[in-house]
């Protein structure tokens, strides 16, 4: 592995930990960083196809919906369809006519690169308390204060910490793992091809990626007092392994088609933005929902804060 790719990958670990415990509008900003350069790499593999997305309108609600995320989850879902609305409206006024590939590459825009990565901002940096008032829960809030506010002594105890904060470690630890995994035991053991979307990809990287993703869920929701946390750290692994791995290959459908290796070239070593970050778009709304839905469900006394 070349040390261009070992370098930037510690690199871009650390500044996403300190984005994650920092919390609040630290990470929202960062987020919205990423999901601005994410996009910009999303509509030049459109635009390499020929089509003619509303860019600049569908980076501006995504960012507004990342913003809303932070300040008015509640508004979040609601926002969503009218950004879109907004979107072909400004498709419509174009002096040339739009096709049905530019509305629907700014839409898809919208949701995989705006409201998708918004469930990461709702689930770090809070929940509505309308929303818990309706649900029974208690009120999920993300500090804002200095990275210090968290001693060693609160990680001995768990339960002293946001659950925000250690449910999103635990997913991002799960996309760890199964990256890894999948890419050094595909590498060196990997015989039998995974997909066509994907060559390099093999079926034996990716069940260990899955395997590494349960391993890490299981010891994380024993860690963290799960209710059942075998079983709910086990799914949870499950799927988040699943989700990346499907992340993953829809990012390489999409360079494929746009007959690109990579979707950009900022990251040494790794390519661009989506190339780094697109296993972390569809395990988002799992991982929000898993934590303020099932696990509630499963055990009424399991308390988001």
């Amino acid at each position: 592995m070349p040390w261009s790719r070992i370098l930037s990958g510690i690199v871009a670990i650390a500044l996403a930990l300190g984005m994650i415990v920092l919390g609040g509008w630290y990470f929202t900003v960062g987020l919205g960083i990423i999901v601005y350069l994410g996009q910009l790499e999303y509509f030049q593999l459109a635009r390499a196809k020929g089509i003619a997305p509303a860019a600049k309108t569908t980076l501006a609600v995504s960012q507004v919906l990342l913003i809303s995320a932070a300040v008015a989850p509640q508004f979040v879902d609601a926002m969503f369809p009218l950004a879109g609305t907004l979107i072909c409206f400004y498709l419509l006024f174009l002096p040339k006519l739009s096709t049905i590939a530019d509305i629907s590459s700014s839409i898809l825009g919208l949701f995989y690169g705006g409201y998708l990565p918004s469930y990461w901002v709702r689930l770090r940096v809070g929940l509505d308390p309308v929303y818990q008032a309706t649900t029974g829960l208690s009120q999920a809030v993300a500090s804002n204060t200095p990275i210090d506010i968290y001693s060693p002594q609160s990680w001995i105890t768990p339960s002293n910490l946001f659950v925000g904060l250690t449910s999103l470690l635990l997913a991002f630890g799960c996309i760890w793992a199964a990256d890894i995994g999948a890419y050094f035991v595909g590498k060196f053991f990997g015989r039998t091809s995974l997909s066509h979307i994907s060559p390099k990809k093999t079926v034996e990287g990716a069940v260990f990626g899955v395997c590494g993703s349960i391993a890490v869920a299981a010891a994380g929701a024993w860690y963290l007092n799960w209710p059942g946390w075998p079983y709910t750290g086990a799914i949870f692994g499950l799927l988040i392994g699943i989700a990346s791995l499907l992340g993953d290959l829809t990012e390489s459908m999409m360079k494929r088609d746009a007959g690109v290796k990579d979707s950009g070239q900022l990251i040494p070593g790794h390519g661009g933005i989506l190339d780094r970050t697109d296993s972390y778009v569809f395990t988002a709304p799992l991982v929000y929902y898993f934590v303020t839905m099932l696990l509630p469900a499963i055990d009424s006394n399991f308390i988001i804060r």
